[in-house]
């Protein structure tokens, strides 16, 4: 069978769109070696190097069934079906691939263990993992060549956090299970994105390749293939470290993706790097004067514990009495456990900086109150504190190893394009950032402190 007849089998495949038929018979015909059916052996063959070995094992049970039923081929139909019950199905669809896979009827009413669920979970998110290495992306690179690595122990915990709703007892009803579907956007994502690529094998030269001869000759199917190849990646492009080659990463792909897809989506292209406590030393007056007036912001922090844990900062951080934010902001843990705590909506006790006052507390804050803080970081480098509980974020819990905590490192990374330079503003040339905030200027002009603190800009040779 070649091109054209998986073209028009294809075709017959009402489910599919025209974009669709393109991406599904190309890759029906390199796995069927051109014939009407896919042989087992031949799909693993093709696919087996790029995913987790219970992921494969997972798709052999739903294309070809389990036990006596099992057959040992499969045509264009099925094979298009777990296409798009993966990448665009509904609940009910997405529910049929889970429990067919697991080997288990999607019309029983039985329950189903939670420890089957997150096994699939761990086989969906190691094979994300497996393919962002594979492919090597521009993003991906930015980070690796960066000492940001994969960490089977955070693979474990990303899976883990997907699922851990269900964790309720030792089975789960179909009922549990579509309501998790249904609200799991983040698995949904690396669902799609490993789906996509095992249907695309866009990173192989030789299906590229193949694809650009059928290119040539079907110049129609040009804008389906090149869409296919456009995967949906988590990762952002890692920016600013061009000048420091041994950048000591604090963070695994596994965490650095959890974040990410928690933050809003104009917000997951880049991330610039701002603030080490490896790189820049231990100073909170050089931490404010490399993150304020720098946009919106993601703040990570490791205790001496090993406790890992942070927040995203919507905002630019300011110096001023006040809390000020939004309410996409939020906090999560890393470590021993990934967890996100978005906005309750109760308060707008985002984000809280000020330093050298005698009459309000000199530190950064986000959420609580002065005292209860969800996450606080004193002007007193290296000390801070995590409350037990925190109105501001949903679901919070104290994130440090204990209420009061001492912190190893600490790093800042800037959000999105970064913002325009005073120079760019039409400010003179020279101003320290607390002269381009008039309200924290007067600040410190009350408490009697000059502006050009240590930390904020360096003194001018010329003087």
């Amino acid at each position: 069978m070649g091109l054209n007849s998986s073209k028009r089998l294809a075709a017959k495949c009402s489910f599919l769109s025209k974009d669709e038929q393109v991406i599904v018979s190309n890759s029906f015909r390199l796995a069927s070696k051109n014939s009407e059916k896919i042989k087992e052996e031949e799909l693993t063959k093709l696919w087996g190097s790029q995913m987790d070995a219970r992921l494969l094992q997972y798709i052999n049970n739903y294309l070809f069934g389990k036990g006596d039923t099992r057959s040992q081929t499969v045509d264009l139909e099925r094979f298009a079906e777990l296409f798009v019950y993966c990448t665009r199905g509904t609940v009910d669809e997405k529910l049929k691939v889970l429990l067919q896979s697991l080997g288990r009827s999607d019309t029983e009413s039985d329950d189903v263990p939670y420890i089957l669920v997150k096994e699939y979970v761990e086989s969906i998110v190691s094979s994300y993992m497996k393919i962002q290495k594979l492919a090597n992306t521009k993003q991906f690179k930015s980070w690796h060549s960066r000492g940001c690595f994969i960490s089977p122990q955070n693979v474990q915990r990303l899976a883990e956090s997907l699922a851990y709703q269900l964790a309720t007892g030792d089975c789960i009803t179909r009922r549990a299970l579509e309501v998790w579907l249904q609200g799991s956007t983040v698995f949904g994502q690396l669902l799609l994105f490993v789906f996509t690529h095992l249907y695309s094998i866009s990173h192989r030269e030789k299906q590229i390749q193949s694809e650009r001869a059928s290119i040539a000759h079907h110049p129609s199917e040009e804008t389906a293939t090149i869409n296919a190849r456009k995967e949906r990646s988590l990762v952002p492009f890692c920016k600013g470290l061009d000048l420091i080659p041994s950048y000591p990463s604090l963070l695994d792909l596994n965490q650095l993706v959890f974040i990410n897809a928690h933050l809003p989506q104009q917000y997951q292209l880049e991330w610039r790097f701002l603030f080490s406590s490896e790189i820049h030393g231990e100073s909170f007056s050089t931490l404010i004067g490399r993150i304020v007036n720098q946009g919106p912001s993601v703040l990570v922090v490791e205790d001496r514990n090993g406790h890992m844990f942070g927040g995203f900062a919507p905002a630019s951080w300011l110096l001023g009495p006040k809390f000020y934010g939004d309410d996409s902001s939020f906090l999560f843990t890393l470590a021993p456990k990934m967890r996100v705590f978005p906005s309750t909506g109760y308060n707008q006790h985002f984000q809280y900086l000020n330093l050298h006052q005698q009459t309000m507390p000199n530190g950064l804050a986000m959420g609580g109150q002065h005292g209860y803080c969800g996450l606080w970081l004193d002007h007193e480098y290296g000390k801070g504190h995590t409350s037990e509980t925190c109105t501001t974020y949903s679901g919070y819990s104290q994130m440090s190893y204990s209420k009061e905590f001492q912190y190893r490192h600490l790093e800042v990374w800037g959000l999105g394009a970064p913002p325009p330079t005073p120079q760019e503003r039409g400010e003179r040339v020279g101003m320290s950032v607390l002269e381009g905030n008039q309200e924290s200027k007067t600040m410190l002009k009350m408490a009697g402190r000059t502006i050009h603190s240590e930390g904020f800009r360096e003194t001018d040779s010329a003087n």
